[in-house]
Order: structure tokens, then C-alpha cells, then sequence
């Protein structure tokens, strides 16, 4: 079963979506972080946006609704139909698409995010640092949030489940903050600045 099926039931139907490992661990998937107003520590990102902002897995619109409540242009960006559904019937200006794929005015954000753990998506966060830098204007920056100091970089393949759905494995990668500076180095980013605020840790990026 496609992993954004089993997703879109969580989001538009509710009931527990659990996130299961290769090796047996799981957890609860965090939808409600997801789809609430305002997420502790999201004002800590939305204040350090510039220009226009392109929101990378925007999943339900929360930041990207946001951002253009403060008056800047924001865009999200998800493959989700049910995320996406959600995100417009907040107001949030959404497409519904691939990261990877063709995106409007690649090369020209001056803000692209990058929270809630989508520095994941795709299993390569190198890949998709390096995508994100392709997509940023010549001064712009990259807004990520990323694992706590101590906590470990690992790529694993992960499947979602809810009640007795369960999706096919998909690769994801967690990069914990002690990591962030020599991948980003690798990717021609370098990190401008860390902060952490309620338990969350981000950091925010520029082209080398």
C-alpha cells in the first residue's frame, strides 16, 4: 500500500498511524503536531523568513499559513492529496508535487523550509540539500530543523501503519545537529546559524 495512503486516512479520518522500523521499533506518527495552529517553536522559524518562502513538505499548511499571514509569499509544496486538501482549506497556496520534481521560480526562493523532520524526504539528506540549494536564490536561505546535539544521522526504511493498513517500506534519514555542518559542507551549503527553542532544534543555511 502506497505509504501516502495510509497517511491521508490518518489526516482525514483519524485514528493512530503508527511508524514501524526494519527492526521491529514503532511509534506514533505525529499528526497532531501537524496539523495544529501553531507548533511550539514554529514562531522561531516563521520570524527568520525572508522574500519569498517555499515550504518543502508542507504537509496540512500549518507554516506555510504562517508565513503569508506575516505579508510574505509563501508556497507549500507536498505529494500528499489529503495534506494538500487541507493545507487550501486553510487558505495556504499549495502544489501538489514532488520536491525533486520541476518547481516554479527554481533558483530565485530567498527562504526554502525545511521542518518537522522533512530534511528526511527521501531517504538522502544530502540529495536533498543539494536540491534545496538549487532552488534558493543567490542570498537566500535554508531553514532546517534537524535531531538534537548527541543525537545520531541514520538513513533507514521505514512503513506506516493504521489499525490493519499497513504501506509498502520507504527510505527516510534523520540528521542529528553535530552531523549538520560537514553534510551541508558536502551539499555547498555552510551553516549560518543554530538556535533551538521547545525542544526543537534548527539551523539555517547559505550557498558556500
Amino acid at each position: 500500500m502506497n505509504p501516502l495512503d495510509v497517511y491521508d486516512l490518518g489526516l482525514l479520518h483519524g485514528g493512530d498511524v503508527f511508524v514501524r522500523e526494519r527492526d521491529g521499533r514503532s511509534g506514533p506518527l505525529p499528526l497532531a503536531d501537524w496539523t495544529c495552529e501553531e507548533r511550539p517553536g514554529d514562531a522561531s522559524l516563521v520570524q527568520r523568513c525572508r522574500g519569498a518562502v517555499l515550504d518543502l513538505g508542507c504537509g496540512p499548511g500549518r507554516l506555510t499559513v504562517a508565513v503569508s499571514r506575516t505579508g510574505l509569499p509563501a508556497l507549500g509544496v507536498d505529494l500528499s492529496p489529503g495534506a494538500v486538501a487541507l493545507a487550501r482549506a486553510r487558505g495556504a497556496l499549495v502544489l501538489s508535487s514532488c520536491v525533486f520534481g520541476a518547481l516554479p521560480a527554481e533558483g530565485s526562493w530567498t527562504t526554502v523550509l525545511l521542518a518537522d523532520g522533512n530534511i528526511g524526504i527521501g531517504g538522502d539528506p544530502c540529495e536533498l540539500l543539494a536540491r534545496a540549494r538549487r532552488l534558493l536564490a543567490r542570498d537566500g536561505r535554508l531553514l532546517v530543523e534537524v535531531q538534537a546535539p548527541g543525537a545520531p544521522s541514520r538513513c533507514m526504511h521505514l512503513r506506516l501503519e493504521r489499525g490493519s493498513r499497513t504501506s509498502d517500506w520507504f527510505p527516510w534519514a534523520e540528521v542529528g545537529t553535530d552531523d549538520l555542518a560537514p553534510l551541508a559542507a558536502s551539499c555547498g551549503l555552510q551553516v549560518e546559524g543554530r538556535w533551538h527553542e521547545a525542544s526543537r532544534h534548527f539551523a539555517a543555511l547559505r550557498a558556500a
